[in-house]
C-alpha cells in the first residue's frame, strides 16, 4: 500500500513518514524544506517540494497509485513572525488550512483515495479544559472568537467540517485527529510567540535538568495536563489507516493526565548529569499561564485499537533522550 504524506517535513510528518515505513508501507512525502531530501532519499522515499496553497502544485501529485493520504500540512500559530493579537490574517488561515484541505480532498476523490487524515487544535474545546471530566469527541466545540489561536481554530474547523462533508457527500472515510501538546525531539525548542521567539518550558527544564542546576517551577506546580508523545501519534495514523472503522473525529491523547511538578520531577531525573540531580522549588508568586485538560481516547481504542506506549511521562521522557542521543531527529531539525 502507497501512502502520501503531505507535510513530510513537519515534527509530526517526520516521525509519521518513519512509522509507516517501519509498517512496510511504500510512502511518497511532500514538503517545503530542501534540508530532508537527503533523509528521505536515503530511506528510498520520494520528496517533492509542495505549496497546499498551491493549485498547480496539486496538479503534480501521483495521479494513480496512492491509496491513502495523510495530511500534516498547516500554517500554525507557532510558526508566524507577526504579532498575531493584532496583525493575524484569517485569509491566509483559510486559504491554507481550509482551502488547502478542499483541494486535496477534491485530489482525493478524483484519483479514488477514500481516506485521508489530518490534524485540529485541541484549542477548539479551550472553554471546556479542566481535568474534572475527560473531554469527548462529542462534546461541542467551545472555544475563544480572540487571541493569537482564534484565526487558527477557525480554519481547522472549517478543514474538519469539509472532511464531515465529504463523509457524508462522498462516501469517504476521513479521520481527524483532536491533538493535545506533542512531545518528542524536534524543532520546537523555541516558538514564536505573537512574532517573538521564546524556548520553550520544557527545553528550559531539560536544558538544565543536563547540567544539574535548579529548576524553578513557576505557579500551581499541579496543574494537570494530557501530553501526547509523538511516536505514538504517527502509529496512529498506521493504526487508523489500516482500519475499516475509523471515520471522523478523535482524541489522539495519552490517557494519562501528569501534573508539571510530576513532569519536572521526571525531567531532572531522567536528564541527571553523573555529578547529580537538580534541586526544584516552587514560587507560586509567578504565574505559569496553564490549564488543565484531559482527552477521552476510548473511542480512538475502540474504533482503531489505538494503543499509546508512551502514557506514563517517563517513558516518553526517557526515549525522548535516547532520541536526542541517537541524533536523527535532532540534525534532521537542526536542533542543538
Amino acid at each position: 500500500m502507497s501512502v502520501l504524506v503531505v507535510g513530510g517535513s513537519s515534527f509530526i510528518g517526520a516521525y509519521t513518514v518513519q512509522a509507516f515505513l517501519d509498517a512496510g508501507y511504500e510512502v511518497i512525502a511532500t514538503g517545503r524544506s530542501t534540508r530532508f531530501e537527503s533523509h528521505y532519499a536515503r530511506r528510498g522515499v520520494p520528496y517533492m517540494s509542495f505549496d497546499l496553497a498551491c493549485d498547480r502544485d496539486i496538479e503534480r501529485l501521483p495521479s494513480e497509485g496512492v491509496e491513502g493520504v495523510v495530511l500534516l500540512a498547516a500554517l500554525l500559530p507557532a510558526n508566524s513572525q507577526s504579532d498575531l493579537k493584532n496583525d493575524a490574517n484569517a485569509w491566509e488561515y483559510l486559504e491554507v488550512n481550509a482551502v488547502g484541505t478542499a483541494r486535496l480532498l477534491e485530489y482525493c476523490r478524483k484519483t479514488g483515495v477514500d481516506r485521508l487524515i489530518t490534524t485540529t487544535s485541541y484549542a477548539d474545546v479551550q472553554r471546556s479544559w479542566s481535568c474534572d471530566s475527560a473531554i469527548r469527541e462529542d462534546w461541542e466545540r467551545n472555544f475563544e472568537f480572540t487571541g493569537d489561536h482564534a484565526a487558527y481554530v477557525i480554519s481547522k474547523n472549517a478543514a474538519n467540517d469539509i472532511c464531515t462533508y465529504y463523509n457524508s457527500q462522498h462516501g469517504m472515510k476521513n479521520v481527524i485527529f483532536r491533538l493535545p501538546p506533542v512531545y518528542g525531539v524536534g524543532p520546537h525548542g523555541s516558538l514564536l510567540v505573537d512574532g517573538v521567539r521564546r524556548k520553550s518550558g520544557t527545553e528550559v527544564f531539560i536544558e538544565r535538568a543536563k547540567l544539574g542546576q535548579p529548576i524553578c517551577v513557576y505557579g500551581d506546580g499541579n496543574v494537570r495536563r494530557d501530553i501526547v508523545y509523538v511516536k505514538d501519534v504517527a502509529q496512529a495514523f498506521v493504526d487508523a489507516m489500516e482500519s475499516p472503522n475509523a471515520k471522523g473525529l478523535y482524541n489522539i491523547g495519552s490517557g494519562v493526565a501528569s501534573s508539571l511538578s510530576e513532569q519536572v520531577e521526571v525531567i531532572a531525573q531522567v536528564f541527571a548529569p553523573s555529578n547529580g540531580v537538580s534541586t526544584i522549588t516552587n514560587d507560586r508568586t509567578r504565574k505559569n499561564g496553564l490549564t488543565a485538560y484531559s482527552f477521552d481516547i476510548a473511542k480512538a481504542q475502540n474504533d482503531f485499537g489505538y494503543t499509546p506506549r508512551y502514557s506514563e511521562f517517563e517513558a516518553l521522557m526517557s526515549d525522548w533522550k535516547k532520541e536526542e542521543e541517537r541524533g536523527v531527529y535532532s540534525a534532521l531539525f537542526g536542533v542543538e
